[in-house]
């Protein structure tokens, strides 16, 4: 399930650089300015408009209060315009640095898989059954599925979430451990590790510990 030949990002490569929009107030959020100071998880999410995605952000908000003691910073970059962003965060708010790119542009940069939606992967989407969160009664076919947590939200999506879903699916997430010197020492693709199964799946959080400890050691 890849969209090309070129893998993303590896450990031992230089993280890309970025500047992106923050999404809590002006100015921008770069991996520079965590350079020399302290090591960085990056996350590279896509738009509000994914149930999964959602989700994550909540988890990531909890695996944050571990990795802050282990002097780890966190950043989410999100696929969506800052407005939008902001508007969602005004009634759910959190801890996290969120930084946005609607363009995916950071996602091309970490050479993020973007699988082509071919019959075949469609197919096989309807004949995978997930439950990523484990909130649901029973696993059902990833578009279900994705349908069913977005009802348990009573999410509308937004003219926005509209224009971010046209241009971005399927494009698959992803996390990076990049410590103090700017270099990758960790990563988790979607779906790299389940394939399908793993849709909306993050790394269980003893997994992404591990990875914390190994980059500050």
């Amino acid at each position: 399930m890849t969209s090309s030949t070129i893998p993303p990002v590896a450990p031992g490569e230089a993280a890309p650089d970025f500047a992106l929009p923050a999404v809590a107030g002006p100015g921008t959020v770069s991996p520079a300015h965590y350079r020399g100071r302290s090591p960085l998880l990056l996350s590279l999410m896509v738009g509000l408009w994914c149930p999964f995605c959602r989700r994550q952000l909540v988890q990531l908000g909890k695996f944050e209060v571990k990795l802050k003691p282990l002097g780890i910073e966190s950043l989410v970059v999100l696929a969506t315009d800052p407005e939008n962003a902001r508007l969602y965060f005004k009634f759910r708010p959190t801890a996290l640095r969120l930084a946005s790119d609607p363009a995916l542009s950071t996602h091309r940069a970490y050479r993020v898989p973007k699988p082509e939606p071919t019959p075949a992967m469609l197919q096989a989407m309807q004949e995978t059954r997930v439950n990523p969160t484990g909130e649901l009664p029973e696993a059902l076919p990833v578009p279900a599925a994705a349908k069913a947590i977005e009802k348990l939200d009573g999410y509308v999506c937004t003219p926005a979430d509209l224009g971010d879903v046209d241009r971005q699916w399927p494009q698959l997430k992803a996390l990076f451990m990049i410590d103090r010197d700017g270099i990758v020492r960790w990563h988790d693709i979607e779906c790299a590790r389940e394939g399908l199964a793993g849709i909306g799946k993050l790394p269980s959080e003893d997994m992404i510990l591990e990875a914390a400890r190994a980059c500050v050691a």
